[in-house]
């Protein structure tokens, strides 16, 4: 079960790496959001043990997060 928890994670996160190529004409708005979307995804993913919730709930979190990341200090 742990095994097909680890290969689950990295297939996603290859997954997720491949599509991040997607993001070059977008606005730096949309990547940030992108990104924060995946990388919690992966977060609330390892949280939960792998569950559905976890990982749609982190995606979320780090989608909103993304979005509101601005790069002007």
């Amino acid at each position: 079960m742990k095994t097909m928890q680890r290969l689950t994670l990295g297939a996603v996160s290859v997954a997720m790496l491949l599509s991040l190529g997607g993001c070059a004409g977008m606005s730096r708005q949309g990547q940030n959001t992108a990104v924060g979307a995946g990388v919690g995804a992966i977060g609330g993913a390892v949280l939960t043990g792998g569950s559905t919730l976890g990982t749609l709930g982190g995606a979320a979190i780090g989608g909103v997060i993304g979005h509101e990341m601005d790069d002007r200090r």
